[in-house]
């Protein structure tokens, strides 16, 4: 008997095994808030996505495809008068990080306007001009503060070379330019008239752009650190609109603020993701397929050479600017100038070759592109500390075994092989 207690028992539990099992797969959650059922899938499995490895073949054209699948063109950053350059760099940055192709600046200070860096990162900054966020000058800026800085222009520089960065002169140009590519106008503000960025108050206004929270093209528009959108952008905008705050600080920093609003919408819609054209995604293939084998088809030798005839040219540019302020020149000085067209036409007869070995690498694969990295992550041997060279020693120790200070040698699949080899292949 007691063995067949525990048949009993155990076959009970099989059964109500699989009943839960079954109940898993098929739950449905109620969603009172909407009054709909939602239907939850088990998640994928990890092995259905392509993560970043050492062991990974064309592994910079994958990571590349697997950013261009995610970018959107339903979603423009504006950026209007902002007068902080650290801000600037900041929203490019988040701008290419969270998949935001285009971004409009309007009446715009350079971001290499106000440092310039005679060397590579992580060297002595000789000229420099901070400006604090109400736009003023800071006249004492420590060493520290010029080498953070100068960091944050290198981001910046790195991230525009895959964003799509257009300025505006002034507010109303850009507001035309929206209009005619029929973008709606949302600009943050903290008035009491904005419409909170929650999907409870979209869904209110989601009647005028067909029942969705987001529109199909908006564009989203920060104004300046101290007051925000102008009067001419907050009176053109379709709505006006902020992030729900729960403390006494009723504002963020501008670039903080930026990543949080546009990563929220991305929450509220995430078709966003990877809205853009089919033609468009060709065309950025094309350009940063093209870019990534240039980056990498040189050796170490020819970026040397060529490094120094650039610097060599934009000292002939200096002396020539001294010539017409008419200040006196040496004898050695104009036999500089007499090499500027030999060293000109030696440096474009690489930057022609480069360009055009380039597009020849990556042809085919613009053509029929291979399976993305859907996760972005690096792997561990490819993770960068991306600091300067000075802070690197000042933190070596404390640093020395942590993964993105080892420095870990790529050993087979690297990527400047991988383009080199093609272009050995199809020029024999």
């Amino acid at each position: 008997m007691p063995s067949s207690h525990a048949g009993q028992s155990f076959l009970a539990g099989a059964v109500c095994s699989a009943a839960l099992i079954y109940l898993y797969q098929r739950v449905q959650v109620c969603d009172t808030r909407r009054g709909r059922k939602t239907e939850y899938h088990p998640p994928s499995a990890p092995s259905d996505k392509l993560m970043d490895s050492c062991a990974l073949d064309q592994r910079m054209i994958r990571k590349a495809e697997g950013a261009i699948l995610n970018r959107t063109s339903r979603l423009i950053i504006v950026v209007e008068r902002c007068t902080n350059d650290h801000n600037y760099s900041a929203i490019l940055r988040t701008a290419e990080a969270l998949g935001v192709q285009h971004v409009y600046i309007i009446a715009p200070r350079c971001i290499k306007s106000t440092l310039t860096s005679n060397g590579d990162e992580g060297d002595e900054i000789n000229e420099v001009e901070l400006k604090r966020s109400s736009g003023q000058t800071v006249k004492r800026a420590t060493e520290s503060e010029k080498q953070d800085r100068a960091m944050h222009h290198l981001y910046a520089r790195k991230a525009t070379e895959w964003l799509t960065v257009t300025d505006f002169e002034d507010t109303k140009s850009c507001i035309d330019a929206l209009r005619k590519d029929r973008y709606q106008i949302w600009a943050t503000d903290l008035g009491q008239v904005a419409t909170c960025l929650t999907e409870e108050e979209l869904s209110i206004h989601a009647s005028s752009h067909g029942g969705k929270l987001i529109p199909d093209k908006v564009a989203i528009v920060f104004g300046t650190e101290a007051v925000g959108c102008t009067n001419e952008m907050l009176n053109a905008a379709d709505m006006r609109v902020y992030l729900p705050l729960r403390g006494f600080a009723d504002s963020l920093n501008l670039s903080v603020a930026t990543a949080l609003v546009v990563h929220q919408m991305f929450v509220l819609d995430p078709t966003l993701i990877g809205g853009m054209s089919e033609k468009e995604r060709t065309e950025l293939r094309q350009a940063w397929y093209s870019k990534l084998a240039s980056q990498r088809l040189l050796s170490s030798r020819d970026k040397k050479h060529r490094s120094k005839l650039v610097t060599y040219l934009r000292g002939v540019e200096e002396l020539e600017r001294k010539m017409l302020a008419g200040e006196p020149m040496q004898q050695q000085v104009l036999e500089k100038l007499e090499k500027k067209a030999a060293k000109q036409a030696e440096l474009d007869q690489i930057e022609n070759k480069l360009a055009a070995d380039s597009r020849l690498a990556v042809k085919d694969l613009v053509e029929n592109p291979p399976a993305p990295i859907t996760d972005m992550r690096r792997a561990d041997e490819h993770r960068t500390c991306f600091v300067g060279k000075n802070t690197k020693a000042t933190h070596g120790d404390a640093w020395a075994d942590m993964p993105a200070t080892a420095n870990l040698p790529v050993t087979h699949n690297a990527t400047a092989s991988f383009f080199r080899d093609r272009v050995a292949t199809k020029n024999p």
